[in-house]
This record gives C-alpha cells, structure tokens and sequence, in this order.
C-alpha cells in the first residue's frame, strides 16, 4: 500500500473515531442533570425571561435537530458559543492548546531522555545495583500519583528552597518565537530560560509515570533482543559491543517503545488536566475542568474535540514512523 493511500484510509478511519466521540460527548450533554441556563440566570428569573433564554440557546428544538446543528458546524470550525462568556469555543480552545501541547511534548520529552538510556543500563546490566536501581524507580514512578507528586515538588523545590515557580507560565513557546521572528534575539534567549524555569515542575510531574513505564519496555525488550541469533553473531564477528547494542538491539526495540510513546504522548494531551489543575497551567485541561464545573457543554464538547483528534493524529504519525524504524514494516 502506497503512503497516499495509506493517509487517505487512516484519515477516514479518524473521522469516524471522532464522529464517535462527538456523538457520545453530546449524548453525555443530554443526559447530565442540570440546566444550561441555569449558567446564565439567576434561580429567581422570571420563567418568561427563561423560556426566552432557552430558546436562544436552541434547548427547545428535538435533539436530532440540536446534534445536526452541533456537528454540521464542526468541519467549518463552528463549535459553538460559550454558555459562561459568550465568545466561541474554537478561539478559546486554540488559545489553551499550546499550553498543553508545550507541557505534553516537554514531559514526553524528559520520559524518553531519561527512560530509554536507563532502559538500556538495565537490561545490559542484568542482576547487578544498577538493574536494581533501575527497577526500584520504575516501580515508584508508577506507583506515584501525579497530583501528589506536584504537590510534593511545589512543596520542596518552590516554597522551601525557591528553586521554580509554584504555578502559571510567564511565556509560552509561541510567545518566544515572535520574539525570535522580530529579531529580539537577547529577549528571546531569556524567553526561552524563562519558560523552561516555570515548565521544568510540570513536566517532571505529568512525565513521571510516562518515564517509568518506557523504561520497564526498553529493559525488556532489550532483553529480549539480546537473547537473539543475530546478536551471537555480530559479536562472533567482532563487532564492537557500543555498535551491536544501540544499532542493531535498541533499533528492533524501539517499536513497540514509538508506540507506547505515540499512545502515551495522545493521553498525555488529554490527561493533563490534573497536573494543569496543580501548578494552575493555562492550558486545555485547565478549560475543561472549569467548564464541567460550570456546565458550560459547549466548551466541555470543543475541548474533548481537539482532544480526539489529536488522538488520531498522533495514532497516524506513529504508524508513519514505523516504516522509518523498521522498513520491513509496510503501510498495510
């Protein structure tokens, strides 16, 4: 199967993934207890005033009526208005997606620099202190719960040694990089320091789990691969042992490591509602949580939107990779 194909097949088995999501969200909508209007008005509105709002906001129309008028907007970008500020979902959505993609890339990126080096030391280290080191982190790193975690570091690295911030984000990536497109070269670098200060916590605190399990998949598929006939042979040949473990072994083990990564980096978008909520991080999670509190459906539905598709594009983009690490991979 060629690549084109390949996009078009996986792109149309997206979209019915997030046909799927949206119509359960809106299924949820319909069957939560609560009043959307009850966001807007006062308990002691007059029911003229309430018929009318509800009106407005189209709760009076049949329900296949409201989900065709929900989903017919989401291929423009229409996801509707906020029931709490009355500005569109969309601007409000895409105004917190890179606080979280920043924090989801960044702690995806802390977990694969730490985990598959120490994946590696493990496995060809087998039954010696550092294996056991090893093992002993990995078992705490998924026995953590990550709220505790950031409560912990904010608790010790913030208020008791004033190492970083305890919350928020002074810039964000983009925010550096329009310094860098208008040339202000210094302010950009200090950006920069700046945004890796106030992200450091809670990448730490979203990645640790992440870095635990990716190192527990590295230690065993590398064990794995070391016990394999090509493996004897390379080194019957002689080839240097730093060559026959990071080419040949860590290479054929890196698949299944690219797809806990692309699987992981999709719920790291999507699950980092908790540490955003810890150290008040501007981003999607932090929407969404005050939205649910608020029964604000409509940008509860955006948020799990962009959610979803990020999802599938992740999904998508992995199975690409796979070809590159293994080329007896193909697109079928």
């Amino acid at each position: 199967m060629s690549l084109a194909r390949f996009l078009v097949k996986r792109l149309l088995q997206g979209v019915f993934v997030v046909w799927g999501v949206v119509t359960i969200v809106f299924g949820l909508r319909v069957i939560a207890p609560g009043d959307p209007a009850n966001v807007l008005l006062p308990p002691d509105v007059a029911p003229e005033v309430r018929r009318q709002v509800i009106e407005d906001l189209g709760l009076d129309e049949p329900l296949y009526v409201q989900y065709w008028e929900f989903i017919s907007g989401i291929p423009t970008g229409d996801l509707g208005m906020s029931l709490e500020t009355g500005t569109p979902v969309t601007s409000r959505v895409l105004r917190s997606l890179p606080a979280t993609l920043e924090l989801a890339v960044a702690a995806t990126i802390v977990a694969v620099v730490i985990a598959i080096p120490l994946g590696v030391i493990s496995a060809t280290r087998r039954h010696q202190p550092a294996d056991y080191g090893a093992t002993l982190f990995s078992l705490a790193g998924i026995s953590t719960p990550n709220f505790w975690l950031g409560v912990m570091l904010i608790i010790l690295l913030s208020v008791q040694l004033d190492l970083f911030p305890t919350s928020q984000r002074a810039i964000g990536l983009p925010g550096v990089f329009d310094l860098l497109v208008a040339g202000q070269v210094v302010a950009a670098v200090e950006g920069l320091r700046t945004w890796l200060w106030y992200i450091t916590l809670p990448a730490i605190t979203l990645g640790t789990y992440f870095t635990a399990l990716i190192t527990r998949l590295t230690r065993s598929g590398m064990l794995d691969e070391l016990g394999k006939t090509y493996v004897r042979a390379s080194r019957a040949k002689g080839l240097p042992e730093s060559l026959v473990r990071y080419k040949h072994v860590l290479r054929n083990t890196l698949i299944p490591i690219i797809t806990v990564v692309g699987l992981q980096l999709g719920s790291l978008i999507g699950g980092a509602v908790i540490t955003e909520f810890v150290f008040d991080w501007p981003g999607l999670g932090q929407v969404l949580i005050n939205s649910i509190n608020g029964r604000d459906w409509p940008m509860v539905q955006g948020s799990l939107i962009v959610i979803a598709v990020g999802f599938v594009v992740v999904n998508i983009v992995v199975d690409m990779l796979y070809t590159y690490v293994n080329p007896r991979v193909g697109f079928d």
